[in-house]
């Protein structure tokens, strides 16, 4: 019973110069997805902002949005409109 020739063995003779190593295919546009300018509904007209935080700080805002059975993203809308507040500024998250 002959064996199962794998894409590893392909690659291993290939490497060991075995076998002569293949002519690279062209990659047609069908077959990539067509990158796309979409946007969410609930996106549009919006902007992003990130912050980097300690890892800590990640754990506990994803608890408390679990705890008070919400979002991450409520709760940054509530803090943003807190701090502005706090500073004279009109609330607009």
């Amino acid at each position: 019973m002959p064996t199962k020739r794998t894409k590893l063995d392909d690659a291993l003779n290939i490497a060991s110069g075995k076998a002569p190593k293949p002519e690279p295919q062209k990659i047609s546009e069908t077959i990539l997805p067509a990158v796309s300018n979409y946007t969410a509904p609930s996106r549009q007209g919006k902007k992003a902002i990130t912050a980097h935080v300690d890892p800590a700080v990640a754990k506990q805002i994803k608890q408390l949005a679990l705890d008070h059975d919400t979002t991450v993203q409520h709760l940054f809308e509530e803090a943003l409109n807190d701090l502005f507040v706090k500073y004279g500024k009109p609330p607009l998250a």
